[in-house]
């Protein structure tokens, strides 16, 4: 992530929006359900621990999760929603405890996890010279949130999120607005480019919000300034690709891509281990 200056919320606080799953209670593998499907061996309900979590709530099979089909796994990020709520929210309270703190932690820990991809968003918006005119509102916007996930579990259990991140998306549409001014409109926003065909195409500055990208060929392109937040990248071909500077790109949309050494991504991510050398 973009560096944040001293002067932000964020700045020096014990909020980290990078996983550690060594200090989180596998969270995702036991408060989240999935289906049997190409992502997902298997179906797991909501509470019900995957059986590849382990008592140390470590991954049996954390290194061989695509080839046991649990593909899925290797795309979810949580930006670090799983230690805040392991370690802050509930004081290190594993939900192994009681049946109550198990259902309290995973009422609370989807609600988190979109408060921390917020607050990503909001960061890396603040830290973007051309937002200049919205800063205010995004340091105030990136202070109420970061208070949100400081909260107590019955508030952030009660907690409109749905109603905050619409607010908060006016914000970052804003901010959107300014670094891609300079740039030919290209409004494919919420777009349907399943399977498309852009292999070398000029998308610098393009708006793909929400875009349907899932297997496109990227190959080669250029998505430099590109707002993809929300894009479906699953499957989607981007080696080769700029993405270094693509607006609000995430771990989760570049785990789901298919990249190799040639494709650039912002510092602030992780080099998926499946991508081709």
């Amino acid at each position: 992530m973009r560096p944040l200056p001293a002067e932000d919320p964020l700045a020096g606080s014990s909020i980290d929006l990078v996983s550690d799953c060594g200090n989180c209670f596998g969270l995702c593998c036991v408060a989240l359900a999935f289906s049997a499907s190409s992502d997902f061996a298997v179906d797991k309900p909501i509470g019900e621990p995957c059986a590849n979590l382990q008592q140390d709530f470590r991954c049996g099979i954390h290194n061989r999760l695509r080839g046991k089909g649990f593909s899925g796994c290797t795309v979810y990020d949580c930006f670090g929603a799983g230690q805040k709520v392991s370690q802050s929210t509930f004081d290190g309270q594993d939900w192994r405890g009681s049946a109550d703190t198990a259902r309290r932690m995973f009422e609370v820990f989807p609600i988190m996890k979109q408060l921390h991809e917020l607050l990503w968003y909001l960061t890396e918006a603040l830290a973007l010279p051309a937002t200049e005119p919205v800063h205010a509102d995004l340091r105030a916007m990136l202070a109420t949130t970061t208070a949100l996930t400081e909260d107590t579990a019955d508030a952030i259990a009660k907690l409109d999120v749905a109603a905050h991140r619409a607010e908060v998306n006016v914000l970052l549409l804003r901010a959107s607005e300014f670094v891609r001014a300079g740039f030919k409109s290209r409004n494919r926003r919420g777009a349907d480019l399943i399977g498309a065909k852009l292999r070398g195409s000029d998308l610098r500055g393009a708006n793909l919000r929400g875009a349907y990208l899932i297997g496109a060929d990227l190959r080669d392109a250029d998505l430099r300034s590109a707002d993809v937040i929300g894009a479906d990248l699953r499957d989607a071909n981007v080696a080769g690709a700029k993405l270094a500077e693509s607006l609000f790109l995430t771990q989760t949309q570049v785990n789901a891509a298919r990249g190799d050494a040639r494709t650039t991504i912002p510092a602030s991510l992780a080099r998926p281990t499946h991508w081709r050398s």
